[in-house]
């Protein structure tokens, strides 16, 4: 039962706080959509898409006006597009096809032109992640994701070297947006298969048919509850978030189930994911900086996100049924003002960044680099993220944007969620010798479970 207080408690975050469910994202399942014939499977799957999701924006705005939530983005995830392609001749048919079922339902992004290849790649695999620098610079919503290792299989190098090239290629595909195209694409370890966020949404194979996926985010009512505690022992801290965490995802599971009602599709999961944007107050490094931070980058940095990841998943999983997804918190610099003011200073850089992923949701997000960075030096930076992911037990990822022209110091302008991205250096020292071995780091000792 929700009470008065309850109430009053989430209209003051909502009004004050910036408090907002990020997005509601419908998975939709495309396993029965592969057929021997383009022209056929693109056509199935524009129908499937528009026939389950048809209500979803329409279903989303009433909800976000009956119950005064926010509700930021409405988005669909698929399967990765690789399972269903095998036969196709052209996967950018399926890329457009994809983008105009989004395009005509009126979501805001649409998830899953995906490759899972950890462990090794089939034809189809790389058939379509060679297609994504052109797939994903004629689409406008659709976005993609590549799975280049996990705990179990290790990391595939050489799919770790292709995606290097692909980032580069997608970078010049789109130079003209300052290589945006590349905050489409992002590089897993560990992916999961209920993730609601984009760029790296889809709907794994191991889910139904369709389910309803809600992400709730709100650094602001996390920083503003930490003002109360000022000072305090970091005991108070963890408590402090734990509570707030578990208000936010109390609204998150209310909208998830009323979506679910309305548009008679199974509820899967609440992800509780402090996601910032570039409007002051809503910045995960702001949290950090609460703490007792003068800038985000300094030393302390990761012992302060640490504490915030894990209390912020601590409060979540009592507050619903269902906690899923990535649920923690993010660190995107192109998104997150504190973030960006932080890497202006120069205390935030990319080792730095790095060293912040261990500990946080995903990883190196929506980073740019200069222009002129080789497409060995991008592996390489995915392969060390990849190795955090596999050896830690969890989720990392990399957004890396080398924009075109610019140089160290510059700023990319984005616009609206995504910001703007100061660009930061990278080491001036080659790694093309070390990604041109290619086969497959094997999986740690840890992945010896059974």
């Amino acid at each position: 039962m929700v009470t008065t207080s309850e109430i009053l408690s989430t209209l003051k975050m909502i009004d004050k706080q910036k408090l907002d469910v990020r997005t509601i994202t419908m998975g939709i399942s495309l396993l029965d959509c592969a057929c021997d014939s383009d022209e056929k499977e693109c056509q199935k799957v524009y129908d499937k898409i528009t026939r389950l999701a048809g209500n979803l924006v329409r279903v989303g705005e009433e909800i976000e006006r009956d119950f005064g939530v926010p509700i930021v983005n409405k988005r669909i995830s698929v399967t990765p597009a690789a399972l269903i392609s095998g036969a196709m001749k052209n996967p950018v048919k399926l890329a457009q096809a994809l983008d105009s079922a989004a395009a005509d339902i009126g979501v805001n992004f649409i998830g899953g032109f995906s490759a899972l290849v950890h462990k090794a790649m089939t034809h189809a695999d790389k058939r379509l992640i060679e297609s994504m620098p052109e797939a994903l610079s004629c689409t406008e919503r659709l976005c993609g994701s590549v799975n280049v290792g996990s705990t179990k299989a290790g990391i595939n190098m050489d799919a770790v070297k292709l995606m290097g090239v692909v980032v580069k290629q997608l970078a010049e595909n789109t130079a003209s947006s300052g290589g945006f195209g590349c905050a489409k694409l992002v590089i897993f370890s560990n992916a999961v298969e209920d993730n609601p966020f984009m760029a790296g949404a889809f709907h794994g194979p191991g889910e139904g048919e369709c389910a309803i996926n809600v992400g709730v985010s709100g650094p602001g009512v996390v920083k503003g509850a930490l003002e109360s505690v000022k000072g305090h022992p970091f005991d108070d801290v963890a408590e402090t978030i734990k509570k707030t965490a578990f208000s936010i995802t109390r609204v998150g599971q209310l909208v998830a189930l009323e979506a679910s009602r309305r548009l008679n599709v199974p509820f899967g999961i609440v992800d509780l994911s402090l996601a910032p944007t570039p409007a002051v107050g809503d910045s995960v490094a702001q949290i950090l900086e609460e703490m007792g931070l003068e800038v985000c980058g300094t030393h302390g940095t990761t012992a302060a996100l640490a504490l915030l990841n894990d209390a912020v998943k601590k409060g979540g999983v009592m507050a619903s049924s269902h906690v899923g997804g990535l649920s923690g918190a993010f660190i995107p610099l192109s998104e997150d003002i504190g973030m960006i003011r932080a890497a202006e200073r120069g205390c935030l850089c990319l080792d730095k960044l790095e060293a912040m992923t261990c500990v946080c949701s995903v990883g190196l997000d929506m980073i740019a680099v200069p222009g002129d960075t080789t497409a060995e030096t991008l592996s390489a930076i995915i392969a060390d993220e990849a190795a955090i992911g596999m050896v830690n037990n969890k989720t990392t990822a990399v957004r890396l944007i080398p924009a075109p022209g610019a140089k160290v110091g510059d700023n990319v302008e984005f616009g609206g969620l995504f910001g703007r991205a100061p660009v930061i250096a990278v080491h001036p020292f080659s790694s093309a010798e070390f990604i041109a071995r290619g086969g497959r780091i094997p999986a740690p000792l840890q992945s010896l479970r059974n």
